[in-house]
């Protein structure tokens, strides 16, 4: 069965079709149902869950003669998965849609991406970005990010592509020991038949996603869900899932892909990088 996130998403897709196909406005069908415009365009947004009441009257607005496919994806989408009990909404629909997609391209600028971090790594970078984080929290987040990361040893597993900046192999997060255990575990990932990895060296210069990190999640078509691009920016956590912009995106990549080293030419270059960081840290220990 699909996770709540997806099927809100199929939902919310499915609502704003019909929508469009009875001609009606957002804020025609809020007159209607004498409700707010912003509850409608939540719904369409996935902002906000629909329950059962709001899929029948829109239903019966736009003349559906059977809404009981709707009423189930409706029922499905309120059911909690384990990522529900995130603090994040944002958060909680990127593991949502991780759960459910077949392809995951990540370009990352200047960290390790989640799904492949260990413990101690997640932990500097999360107190990195938040340093008044309280433990508790601090803690809660860490383990979440764990928690995430059996996406890629589950039965029929997404590919995932890293695209990586050089950038993040020299960065100190954690210390020399820390970053030396991350980049073995980094290795260790790359050895999977369904990840590929590829470093963007610095002699690349300037290239399409040079300060652009982002994440392309590809779904089977038979869900009738969009692909979508997920973002994190100092404003907040963004989604993109149109058209146009996703070919962005994808041209960025393939840019990318064209440019990094090869695989095996970047397992190379991490394995140097982590025997720096394993000799500076037998230094400091000495």
């Amino acid at each position: 069965m699909a996770s709540p996130t997806l099927r809100q998403r199929q939902l919310a897709m499915r609502l704003r079709e019909l929508r469009h196909e009875s001609g009606l406005s957002i804020a025609e069908v809020a007159k209607q149902l004498l409700c707010s415009p912003a509850k409608i365009s939540r719904i369409e947004t996935t902002q906000r869950p629909a329950s059962l009441r709001d899929v029948r009257d829109l239903c019966g607005l736009y003349g559906v003669a059977d809404p009981s496919e709707l009423m189930e994806l409706a029922r499905e989408a309120r059911k909690p998965g384990w990522w529900q009990e995130s603090e994040n909404r944002l958060l909680r629909a990127l593991i949502g849609l991780e759960t459910e997609a077949i392809k995951i391209s990540q370009y990352d600028t200047t960290t390790i991406p989640g799904l492949v971090q260990t413990e101690e790594y997640a932990r500097a970078v999360i107190r990195g970005y938040l340093p008044r984080i309280d433990p508790e929290v601090l803690d809660h987040r860490v383990a979440t990010r764990m928690r995430r990361q059996q996406l890629l040893s589950k039965a029929n597993p997404p590919r995932y592509w890293i695209l990586l900046d050089e950038s993040a192999l020299h960065r100190h997060i954690g210390g020399a020991r820390v970053m030396a255990g991350q980049l073995g575990r980094l290795l260790e990932t790359a050895e999977q038949p369904h990840v590929t990895i590829q470093v963007i060296p610095y002699t690349v210069g300037a290239h399409m996603g040079l300060d652009t990190a982002f994440v392309l999640l590809e779904f089977d078509a038979d869900t009738g869900v969009k692909d979508t691009v997920y973002m994190e920016l100092p404003q907040g956590q963004f989604y993109e899932e149109r058209t146009g912009y996703i070919q962005r995106f994808i041209e960025i990549l393939d840019q990318l892909r064209a440019t990094a080293l090869s695989p095996h030419e970047s397992t190379n270059w991490i394995s140097s990088h982590k025997a720096r960081f394993e000799q500076q840290a037998a230094q400091e220990t000495g």
